[in-house]
């Protein structure tokens, strides 16, 4: 088949390199000039007037995040080298915390859970004996709960220092308002997945590096393209397939953000069918129903600014908002040069940069000069109990991908990769196996 994807963020480049993969023809639309959506190299400069190249936000992977560890090998970005993997950590400036040893899934986590600094026999025993709950469980629990629900029967430090930065890190969502069920499943895939699923990846490289700029070298190498700078206003019905401008296609995958998909699909659902118009106005109608919310990303500098890890937990408040920090002269940038990500940030660009760099003085005793201030202000849904997420399949031909769409995971890299991976495998799916309504819909198109 010919397939637009409209979009070229991760799950765009994903769902390109699987479709190619699949014997497929992938033309991708970008409305911007630049690849890679909310998780993309941009250029910035030092205080003392030195280029530098930053990220449009703060991301780690995790060793679970299988997906795109595959598609980034896929397109030749050697892990070892574009990533640093590390034991899971979450430790402060001060040592204490939690770290994992380089031990075997589960062992790993019980090890740490052990040997906790700053924690006691109580916490520890609290966790413990919390997390064999879900597992005995199967890691399900009611849909309507929260995640604060879900560890109420944690110790207060317990939740401050772990499950609280690890709920807003993965869901973006405080833990009070946090799907409780979406944190079971990436804590199970973390914690008693694979080997080394809870090992945290570091990038090495810019975010566009990383994988949107190898798939796209890759898709050109192989018949695809990637227009930069086109913007798609409507798609239309053109007998069994679609037509953006005079141009055909056999399938048409949104992979643009939420409100940019349903900007798009309204125009289309003007000229549709009934029948489709009818499902075209129901997916939009529940994505433009969906909240998001923020991640402010501090960059700072300082002369000789160096941490005593790559990445530190920081101990979160409201006057002192950021939960990571991260050494980028140790993740092969400049020396000096940090990131703080404040995740589900609220209020003003110059109100969080003051505040984390009284922050950084307070609890990292370093005086550093703020570089640029990204506040992404629709970074990730609002990852809800009982949330509905737009299914990715509309109508024959015409699908949806993104970290947004319906699936297990939250607003992650993985997450967008994997609903790549699911819809091409959907249109595959339809393709050798079309069901009587999908034949009939064919069939009665003009």
């Amino acid at each position: 088949m010919k397939i637009a994807i409209i979009g070229a963020g991760w799950a765009g480049m994903a769902a390109a390199v699987e479709a190619t993969q699949a014997g497929h023809t992938a033309i991708v639309f970008e409305a911007s000039r630049a690849i890679g959506g909310r998780a993309r190299a941009l250029n910035g400069t030092l205080p003392d007037g030195t280029p530098v190249t930053l990220d449009n936000g703060q991301h780690i992977l995790i060793g679970a995040y299988s997906e795109t560890l595959r598609l980034m090998e896929r397109v030749g970005v050697q892990a070892t080298d574009a990533l640093l993997r590390l034991p899971m950590a979450l430790v402060f400036a001060d040592g204490m915390g939690l770290r994992f040893p380089a031990w075997p899934t589960p062992l790993d986590a019980l090890a740490g859970i052990a040997r906790a600094r700053g924690w006691s026999v109580a916490d520890k025993w609290s966790l413990l004996r919390t997390a064999t709950g879900w597992q005995m469980q199967g890691f399900q629990c009611a849909a309507s709960a929260s995640v604060a629900e879900l560890c109420s029967t944690l110790s207060p430090r317990v939740m401050a220092e772990l499950i609280e930065p690890l709920c807003v890190s993965a869901l973006n969502t405080p833990a009070q308002r946090a799907s409780a069920q979406v944190f079971l499943r990436v804590m199970k895939d973390a914690l008693f997945g694979i080997q080394g699923g809870s090992n945290l990846l570091l990038p090495q490289v810019n975010l566009s590096a990383l994988f949107p700029q190898a798939a796209s070298d890759w898709l050109g190498q192989r018949g695809g393209q990637v227009r930069l700078a086109s913007r798609v206003e409507t798609v239309t019905q053109q007998g069994q397939g679609w037509q953006i401008e005079s141009e055909h296609f056999d399938a048409v995958i949104f992979a643009n953000s939420a409100s940019d998909a349903a900007r798009v699909l309204e125009n289309t659902a003007q000229s549709a069918t009934d029948s489709i118009a009818d499902s075209i106005w129901q997916w939009t109608a529940c994505a433009s129903a969906l909240q998001f919310e923020a991640i402010t990303t501090v960059y700072a500098w300082g002369a000789g600014a160096t941490l005593p890890h790559p990445m530190l937990s920081l101990r979160s408040t409201a006057s002192a908002p950021a939960q990571f920090v991260f050494d980028r002269g140790q993740l092969g940038g400049p020396p000096g040069l940090l990131a703080f990500v404040v995740s589900a940030s609220t209020g003003d660009r110059e109100a969080l940069q003051a505040q984390v760099l009284l922050q950084a003085e307070q609890q990292l005793g370093l005086g550093l000069q703020a570089v640029q201030t990204i506040v992404e202000k629709r970074a990730t849904f609002a990852c809800t109990p009982d949330l509905q997420r737009p299914a990715q399949c509309l109508v024959p031909g015409l699908m949806a991908c993104g970290d947004y769409v319906s699936g297990p995971y939250p607003a992650t890299l993985e997450g967008a990769v994997r609903s790549a991976v699911a819809v091409i495998q959907a249109l595959r799916d339809d393709a050798a196996h079309p069901t009587p309504n999908d034949t009939a819909h064919r069939e009665s198109r003009p």
